[in-house]
């Protein structure tokens, strides 16, 4: 299943003023379900729209907001070519500090817990 980019300042706002929550122990996720409202986002497109928002409140250094988002994409694309049936929905993953030291594996078991509560 392919990993889209959720994109638009306002469409990330929607989906952090309207989406559900889950927390995890490294990482809160606010998800709402379907495709995006947007031009170019293709509704008949099946795969999770996902964003990332890190703010300099979680970490000063940019370099360490920046590895936290892509550890926790990356664990995302890993445990998402594992899914059969795909769901279209929009994600908006919110990292904590513990996402920048843990272990790669406790990122996806948190991704696969999340899962399970999505499907």
């Amino acid at each position: 299943m392919k990993l889209l980019r959720l994109r638009g300042r306002k469409i990330c706002d929607h989906v952090l003023r309207r989406g559900s929550v889950w927390k995890g122990t490294h990482m809160t996720i606010r998800f709402v379900a379907g495709p995006p409202r947007h031009p170019a986002a293709d509704p008949k497109k099946t795969g999770i729209y996902l964003g990332t928002v890190a703010s300099t409140k979680l970490e000063k250094s940019a370099v360490k907001r920046n590895r936290m988002r892509r550890r926790c994409r990356e664990a995302f694309r890993v445990t998402l070519k594992e899914v059969e049936k795909p769901v279209t929905a929009q994600l908006l993953i919110l990292p904590r500090s513990s996402s920048l030291t843990c272990a790669f594996p406790e990122l996806v078991s948190d991704v696969r817990a999340f899962l399970s509560v999505l499907h």
